[in-house]
């Protein structure tokens, strides 16, 4: 039995937990929102999101009628790429992403805003090592295992930086995270620059965690990236959509066990396990949401900073962001 679950939990990775249940996609209710992407109506507001806890809380707002708007779409993706396409094509006015990957889609000539934080990671990433190799200096010469993404160049730069190390003196072995488990299993790898809920399954198996994200406090962020002109545009439903958000969280606070019975059918997992996929994750609620995104707290306008000079070191964009409307307030409730 733990064998099957350590399964499913190494199909499911951080930004994409495709739940499983007798079909491709686990449809949250029947009042929720799911489209594939080539049946998307003509819905005046939609926005993308792959399934993870952080999101999750949309779609339980839509699934209880808190954001009861006939002008709000729900696009269900299989990954931040996929809802990266959707913003591209023009099928979608907003999407669920890391702060990493929405600056990596303005620097495509997107233009997005921040209108809403879900979560930051305080844990959830991870670097995994096995046993013999007990602090980041012992990584010298080994061989770690990283995804070639914005998330995996930054926690190993930040690796680097933490342990004065040079590249040179790793040997990188580029892995997709859904290519974690098998890398660890086979011994491809000592070490792994990985995520929840994997991180979990290959601890059972024996690995130990050295570094995670909880040592890089305010850097991973996950936002509701949405497209300039749809804040002017179709700015009530979207501030129908983030006060259900804050509705919802409020739910899990309160009633974390109903909330939990609710969230499964979204995130696939049985309810008792719900609460957990929490773990490692912060979810700020509206006083901080306002501190974030009118730039009186600016951890997240300074993890931008940090990201973009990152993502500019690796080459995955060619200049660094220069932040303008890079955060907007405007559509956070006065209350909830």
């Amino acid at each position: 039995m733990r064998d099957e679950k350590i399964n499913l939990l190494s199909r499911l990775n951080r930004r994409q937990w495709i739940a499983l249940a007798g079909s491709a996609v686990l449809v949250c209710s029947t009042s929720a929102v799911f489209f594939s992407r080539r049946v998307v109506p003509r819905q005046p507001l939609t926005i993308a999101s792959s399934v993870w806890p952080g999101y999750e809380l949309m779609f339980l707002a839509r699934s209880e009628g808190w954001m009861a708007d006939p002008g709000i779409a729900l696009l269900a993706t299989a990954s931040a790429t996929a809802s990266l396409a959707a913003l591209a094509a023009g099928e979608a006015n907003g999407a669920a992403l890391t702060l990493d990957e929405m600056l990596r889609a303005r620097a495509a000539n997107l233009p997005l805003s921040a209108v809403l934080v879900f979560d930051v990671s305080a844990g959830a990433d991870v670097v995994l090592a096995r046993s013999g190799i007990e602090t980041l200096a012992d990584l010298d010469g080994k061989r770690i295992g990283v995804e070639q993404s914005a998330l995996g160049a930054l926690m190993l730069h930040k690796v680097l930086e933490t342990t004065g190390l040079a590249k040179a003196a790793l040997t990188l072995v580029p892995v997709t995270i859904d290519g974690h488990p098998l890398a660890w299993r086979t011994g491809q790898v000592d070490a792994l620059i990985t995520y929840e809920p994997i991180a979990s399954a290959l601890q059972a198996e024996g690995g130990h965690r050295i570094f995670d994200s909880r040592q890089i406090p305010d850097t991973i962020f996950d936002v509701l990236a949405v497209r300039t002109e749809a804040i002017r545009e179709h700015a009530s439903p979207l501030r129908n959509l983030v006060s259900g958000h804050f509705r919802a969280l409020h739910h899990l606070h309160t009633n974390p066990q109903d909330a939990a019975y609710r969230l499964s059918r979204c995130l696939g997992l049985p309810a008792d396990a719900v609460l957990a996929a929490y773990h490692g994750v912060e979810l700020p609620n509206l006083y901080q949401n306002r501190q974030y995104l009118s730039g009186s707290d600016r951890r997240l306008v300074t993890a931008a900073r940090s990201l973009s000079a990152i993502l500019v070191e690796e080459g995955l964009i060619p200049q660094p962001d220069d932040l303008q409307g890079l955060v907007n307030a405007s559509l956070l409730p006065d209350e909830y």
